[in-house]
């Protein structure tokens, strides 16, 4: 191979899991068709993150980009919570904090639990196409205000996310899947999410050696194939660089003091954090001399690969260190695709999985009984159950979402708008971030369901102010009928007993369908007729 081609390998580019131009969804970092295939054909690039549409979509597009290849591709996706979490059709988890809530009353079954979690998600993965799984977090989410790790940590405490996390791994080991510890050193104790900006992590070496660090030597020692790192800037460690571009802690921290030897991975590129400091040319040449081995989602694979070749000719990069990210590259690709070996351009069937038997390869019984029971045993009920009211026509199914138009877990024939609507409740759904709403009609009857946690690129952790001025008018004024959460637990705590006192209310960890039926036909129990079987 020459300079370039290694290069190349490095590179693990974003698409979308939908087959046509005219389908993708974040047109400023999915490629058109044409762009994806020359990045794979003609530069060789070694890998694709995917993101968006159904399991079926996907298992026909990755046959479509395998068959551009001349070395198969790591095919990752970010599924902490399941394949079904990304792709519509498989089986979608609850978050890890749910697991983290069981751990607190019986260890041994939350530990079950994230095992199985852990295999589904391999065995699921497998079945469409993927190889790489970018989970488990592995980050301690001590900080409520953290807007991006939140509810995706197993836990706000160091010792129980190493047991789940390293449950979860275990859980993958029977399939020839990579998993991933992330993010390095930790994003838990963040109240900035580095989607948009840098976090800054002020803890003093022995406060990061006591809780950041012990649940990635955890992950280690169970195996996992990859860590990400993390865009924090940790003056401790290092006063300039954050810590996906740090040589100090990089190298010195996770290879050198922690011993792995594994695939490190850049958190993506084009996040605020690095994008907006160092742009991509940059980032790229300083995250290979750091030793990360996998340059996840440049905007540009184009850039990315000239960049760290221009490194390499001009002496500021060796070529030896590219070959050392290339070996681990190998092997890790080795794992996923074992009768392959470099130089073998023959690619066995199985690289292409087959989609006709994906019916009986996704969300089957085991699995969905494990998420109805991970779902029943983390949720919590409190003020009694919703009593049959004969005035129908003053109440109101009040829907609130962090975003309109990107909440894939509604729908008219969801539950948490079916099973209202059967019992005479009018829908209305609002925003966490819109602006105080005036246009409430008076004097109804409210359902308030709450769906609100933390995501990337979602901002805030729980109830906006203006949210939460709203849960309290309704209070206020008697309208509140019963209340849903689906999602943090930080927003379930801005709500005090007393406030609650004497309100039907359920939180429930999970937004999905199932979620909803779970939780709606607990509240609506005491109806005289069900109306909606979740079957």
């Amino acid at each position: 191979m020459n300079l370039a081609e290694k290069v190349a390998q490095m590179v693990v580019v974003r698409a979308s899991g939908h087959l046509f131009d005219d389908q993708i969804r974040y047109p400023d970092w999915e490629p058109p068709n044409s762009k994806l295939q020359y990045w794979l054909q003609d530069l060789g690039v070694g890998g694709v993150i995917f993101v968006g549409g159904s399991a079926v979509d996907l298992a026909t597009r990755i046959q479509q980009l395998q068959s551009w290849t001349k070395i198969p591709l790591l095919l990752a996706a970010d599924i902490e919570e399941g394949v079904g979490q990304r792709f519509a059709g498989a089986t979608w988890f609850p978050p890890p904090m749910a697991i983290a809530a069981i751990a607190e009353t019986n260890l041994k079954k939350a530990e079950e639990y994230a095992e199985t979690m852990g295999a589904i998600t391999a065995q699921e993965a497998l079945a469409i196409g993927l190889n790489w799984i970018l989970a488990p977090v592995v980050d301690v989410n001590n900080n409520p205000d953290n807007p991006v790790i939140n509810i995706r940590a197993f836990g706000e405490t160091t010792a129980l996310v190493g047991q789940l996390a390293r449950a979860f791994i275990r859980g993958t080991q029977e399939y020839p899947v990579l998993t991933t510890a992330k993010h390095f050193p930790g994003h838990g104790d963040t109240a900035v999410d580095s989607h948009f900006d840098l976090p800054v992590i002020p803890h003093s070496e022995s406060r990061l050696a006591e809780v950041e660090l012990p649940p990635f030597v955890e992950a280690i020692a169970a195996g996992v194939d990859s860590v990400m790192s993390a865009h924090l800037l940790i003056p401790t460690w290092d006063k300039e660089l954050p810590a996906t571009l740090s040589h100090k802690i990089i190298t010195g921290k996770l290879r050198q003091k922690l011993g792995f030897d594994g695939l490190v991975v850049t958190d993506a590129l084009v996040m605020g954090a690095i994008a907006n400091r160092y742009g991509l040319a940059e980032a790229s040449i300083l995250a290979v001399e750091t030793g990360a081995d996998i340059l996840l989602m440049p905007l540009d694979a184009e850039v990315t690969i000239n960049a760290v070749c221009d490194a390499v000719s001009q002496g500021r990069i060796s070529e030896s260190r590219i070959d050392e990210s290339l070996q681990r590259i190998w092997q890790a690709k080795n794992k996923v695709y074992p009768t392959w070996q470099p130089g073998n351009e023959k690619r066995p069937d199985y690289f292409l999985p087959p989609t006709f038997n994906l019916v009986e390869n996704l969300a089957q019984s085991r699995a969905q009984e494990t998420v109805t029971q991970i779902l029943q045993d983390s949720i919590q009920v409190g003020g009694g159950y919703l009593a049959p009211n004969t005035d129908d026509n003053h109440l109101r199914n009040l829907v609130l979402v962090q975003d309109l138009l990107n909440s894939p877990f509604l729908g008219n024939h969801t539950p948490a708008i079916a099973i209202p609507k059967k019992y005479g409740y009018q829908l209305q759904l609002i925003e966490n971030n819109s602006e105080p709403i005036q246009a409430l009609i008076p004097h109804h009857l409210t359902l308030l369901q709450l769906f609100i946690r933390g995501n990337p690129f979602g901002k805030v952790a729980s109830l906006t102010q203006v949210a939460e001025d709203l849960v309290k008018k309704l209070l206020k004024s008697g309208e509140l009928q019963a209340l849903i959460i689906y999602g943090s637990q930080y927003t379930l705590k801005q709500f005090s007993p007393e406030l609650l006192s004497g309100i039907p209310y359920i939180f429930c960890y999970g937004q999905m369908p199932k979620a909803q039926a779970i939780a709606l036909e607990l509240l609506f129990k005491d109806f005289p007729v069900s109306l909606y079987s979740r079957e």
